[in-house]
């Protein structure tokens, strides 16, 4: 394996591919929960109920804030990965959570048999930029080997980004409670 650099297009490129995909985010989930829960909860009456709620509840700004906190995980992800080029951990995970998270895009798009926030820009953005920032990492010889538990951990990782970026959005806009 011949030894190459890794450029910021590979590293800070996933802050970037993150961006677009998120734009097309922050411009659609609002109106599509609001227009959408009310069938998704009658077809998918396992889900439990308080998920819809929670998803009824969430307007705009709590949906920008959380996309602003997770903008700030993946920014300190790509700046690790430029740090080292390209061989940070946390920047591996996080490009493996990133391109399994536009695969579970696809999936909902499938499941619900038509548009779902970010389906879009899933297969046009996120699923190639993270095939070729990976050919690149493989290419410069620091792409740590593929296993099926690190896929599930990148993918739990960014479950569990999504859902914290969510609580801290909401706390952050929840009204200041004056002292009784």
């Amino acid at each position: 394996m011949r030894s190459e650099r890794v450029g910021g297009a590979v590293t800070w490129g996933l802050l970037g591919a993150w961006a677009v995909h998120d734009l097309e985010e922050l411009a659609t989930v609002p109106w599509w929960l609001r227009r959408n829960v009310p069938e998704l909860r009658k077809r998918f009456p396992r889900v439990p109920e308080g998920v819809w709620r929670w998803a009824e509840s969430m307007g705009a700004a709590e949906f920008a804030a959380a996309v602003g906190v997770m903008g700030a995980v993946v920014g300190t992800a790509s700046a690790a990965g430029q740090l080292t080029g390209g061989r940070s951990g946390f920047y591996q995970g996080a490009l493996t959570g990133f391109g399994l998270h536009g695969v579970v895009h696809m999936a909902q798009a499938a499941a619900v048999r038509g548009y779902t926030p970010g389906s879009v820009t899933a297969p046009l953005v996120v699923l190639p930029f993270t095939l070729w920032a990976r050919g690149r990492l493989r290419k410069a010889g620091v792409l740590r080997p593929a296993r099926p538990r690190d896929a599930v951990a990148g993918l739990a990782a960014a479950g569990a980004a999504t859902v914290a970026s969510h609580v801290v959005a909401r706390r952050l806009l929840r009204p200041a409670r004056r002292p009784s």
